[in-house]
């Protein structure tokens, strides 16, 4: 398996148990290249679990979910050290964070305490337990979810930790037709039973490195810049994107140029991620969020205005 191939063959695996879902396979299997990771922001019974669950299989690599209460404690993310009165000495046994992939699923749900548990986690890829650091498994992935919904019992994520999530997306439910094709699978056996691996650990991450040499032209340098600074001087924008904003697209762009196959990265690009990757950033004002307006569509705003380089 090449660097080039291996990006679309695990999106052809997901093809196989998400449906209809190719635009959002795409961005997530490039999030995964860049080395990003994702905030699904959607119901019960989307297919967030299937998802993650196949990207683990595809890759043959390591898979933990999370299910995130108010009673969870940040040891029960990272692990914990327990004496072991045989060797006198304590042992670590780690949390279910040492994996690739990593579902935390319902985040929200849990205490700012144990959410944070995860920041160390997502921006440096360790964790510090009793003052020892501790490396997790490359590549490493989380995929958080949380429902649009049900805000009774929850703790707003922080904009710390919004930041460190490089794209957002919304699965959403599938079409009438899909989900009649869905019925059968209480008949047979899942789809996801039948996957098999269809690249390597390796193969990964020569793609990461393979899309890091894709050169992406000054004028579209500029034009990243200067979506993200709009945000911050946007009216509406309490607060605006931070520079890591700029970092997320600029990598995106070019892992999503590896997945199609181009040399190069192009405005479009730019333009077709840029709200999944700045709206979850910003924090409007109290005026803009009375009057309805949405960050997705100050985001749109603001790529309207700005002038697209030819």
């Amino acid at each position: 398996m090449t660097e080039i191939t291996a990006p679309r063959a695990i999106a052809a695996n997901l093809a196989k148990v998400l449906h209809g879902q190719q635009a959002n396979v795409r961005k997530i299997v490039a999030a995964w290249v860049a080395g990003l990771h994702v905030l699904l922001d959607d119901y019960p019974g989307t297919g967030k679990t299937t998802l993650a669950k196949a990207l683990a299989r595809s890759l043959e690599a390591s898979f933990s979910r999370v299910q995130f209460t108010p009673d969870l404690l940040p040891s029960d993310i990272v692990g914990v050290s327990i004496f072991d009165a045989q060797t006198q000495s304590f042992r670590f046994h780690a949390g279910p964070v040492f994996a690739h992939v990593l579902l935390a699923d319902e985040i929200n749900r849990a205490s700012p305490r144990t959410q944070s548990a995860l920041l160390e986690a997502m921006a440096e890829a360790q964790v510090t337990v009793d003052g020892q650091r501790r490396m997790l498994p490359q590549p490493y992935f989380v995929i958080a979810t949380q429902n649009p919904v049900e805000q009774a019992g929850t703790y707003p994520l922080p904009e710390a930790q919004l930041d460190r999530f490089g794209i957002r997306l919304a699965l959403g439910y599938v079409d009438a037709a899909e989900e009649e094709r869905l019925l059968d699978y209480s008949a047979a056996r899942h789809p996801l039973e039948q996957l098999v691996p269809c690249a390597t650990v390796a193969g990964l991450l020569a793609a990461r490195d393979a899309a890091a040499a894709i050169p992406v032209a000054p004028v579209l340098r500029r034009y990243i810049v200067s979506l993200v600074q709009a945000t911050r001087t946007h009216p509406a924008v309490q607060m605006g994107a931070s520079p890591r904003a700029a970092m997320a697209i600029f990598q995106l762009a070019r892992a999503l140029a590896l997945f199609d196959g181009a040399s190069f990265v192009t405005p479009d690009t730019i333009q077709d991620i840029a709200p999944d990757v700045l709206a979850h950033r910003l924090a409007l004002d109290s005026q803009a969020r009375y009057s309805g307006t949405t960050a997705a569509e100050v985001v749109r705003e603001i790529l309207a205005r700005i002038p697209v380089p030819l």
